[in-house]
Order: structure tokens, then sequence, then C-alpha cells
């Protein structure tokens, strides 16, 4: 796997991690969502700079980045980790929970 797939890789797992959209990254990096994503299909390599303000935004040095996803996600500051993976859960208490009708 080379570098730039390496990235990649990489920023997907901290979005994850992190909880955010590319949009949320883009904000956080200072370019539009439309360039996050073209970057993260490959379309466009991440640049050097890049690498930079990824490193400020989720708090880990550039190498880090380099180094593979599950490495970053685990240099990731604590208060940057999402309260729950991959998305919120709704809990419903058992009484509240609607069942579909029969037809």
């Amino acid at each position: 796997m080379g570098t730039e797939e390496t990235l990649r890789l990489t920023v997907a797992a901290l979005l994850y991690a992190t909880g955010e959209t590319q949009a949320d990254l883009a904000a956080g990096i200072g370019i539009g969502q439309g360039q996050v994503s073209r970057r993260q299909s490959g379309a466009v390599a991440w640049q050097l700079a890049d690498l930079d303000r990824l490193a400020r935004h989720y708090g880990v040095p550039v190498p880090d980045l380099l180094s593979g996803s599950e490495h970053a996600v685990r240099r990731l500051p604590a208060h940057r980790r999402a309260a729950v993976l991959g998305g919120t859960q709704t809990v419903l208490p058992a009484g509240e929970v609607s069942r579909p009708r029969p037809d």
C-alpha cells in the first residue's frame, strides 16, 4: 500500500473515530467539502500543506498520520473521539416502542 492510500484510509478512520463528516473536516482545515471528497476518492492527492492542517485539526503529529489508520486513531486525543462510533444511538424505553399495525 502506498503513502497516498495510507493517508486516505487514515483520514477515513479519523472521520469515523471523531464522528465527523467530510463537511466538518473541510471546515476544520479550510477547504471545501468537494475538495475533501476528491482527495478521499483518490481523484486528487492530499498535499503536504494538507498534512499540516490535518495534524492540527486532529491534534496528532504528521508522522502519526502516515503510520497507518490504527496508529493514528490510537494517537487521537481523548477529547477528539466520538462518544459513539459510527453515529448516534437512540434508546427507547420498552414501553415506547411502536410496532407496525397488521392490515
